[in-house]
């Protein structure tokens, strides 16, 4: 038997910039969010809503998936 593992990827990195880059959390001096980052180029694209106090929130919210997708990269 064959099993295969998928790594949840940025919406927005994928849609706008053709970049399949594997979401965790970051943070800003808004907080913490659930985002993605280039090895070379550092933060992408900022994929979740809401802002989390803590790392290990955002991190917590990703693994449960309890937080939600921006749909525009705009402001």
């Amino acid at each position: 038997m064959t099993s295969t593992f998928t790594t949840a990827v940025g919406l927005l990195a994928h849609r706008d910039m053709g970049l399949q880059l594997p979401l965790c959390a970051l943070k800003s001096a808004a907080g913490y969010y659930i985002g993605t980052v280039h090895d070379e180029h550092g933060p992408v694209s900022r994929e979740s809503v809401e802002y989390f106090g803590t790392q290990q929130q955002a991190e917590e919210a990703l693994a449960s998936g309890r937080w939600t997708q921006r749909l525009s990269s705009g402001l």
